[in-house]
């Protein structure tokens, strides 16, 4: 595996572990539908969270979470439907992004809850 590769995968354990010690319980890790990937599933009450994970060793390209675009939206989504299908009845659902970036020499997670919202 390449090493950016690791580096994403170190971030998704970051962010799993914060998310852990928040209360989430993570229901799925790298869940595939198609071409669609949702970084973590994770559940917070009654609320399924789906999260995707920008990780980062700087802010020289802008902020991580930029890089969720309105294509990567549309296949989150898309993963989140499908997931819900299969896997619940009726579930409320939430999407965030949780961004991992190296600021002056150290890892700074900033958790965007309710990154985008569907109708």
């Amino acid at each position: 595996m390449a090493s950016h590769n690791d580096f994403g995968k170190w971030g998704e354990q970051y962010a799993e572990d914060y998310l852990r010690e928040c209360g989430y319980v993570i229901l799925c890790r790298n869940f595939s539908y198609q071409k669609a990937e949702v970084d973590l599933i994770a559940q917070k009450g009654t609320t399924v969270v789906f999260i995707e994970v920008k990780t980062r060793h700087s802010t020289n390209f802008g902020a991580p979470e930029r890089a969720v675009d309105h294509k990567k939206i549309k296949c989150l989504i898309r993963a989140a439907d499908y997931y819900a299908q299969q896997f619940e009845q009726d579930i409320w659902v939430r999407f965030d992004v949780i961004s991992v970036c190296k600021i002056d020499g150290k890892f700074v997670l900033n958790h965007l809850r309710d990154a985008f919202y569907i109708f």
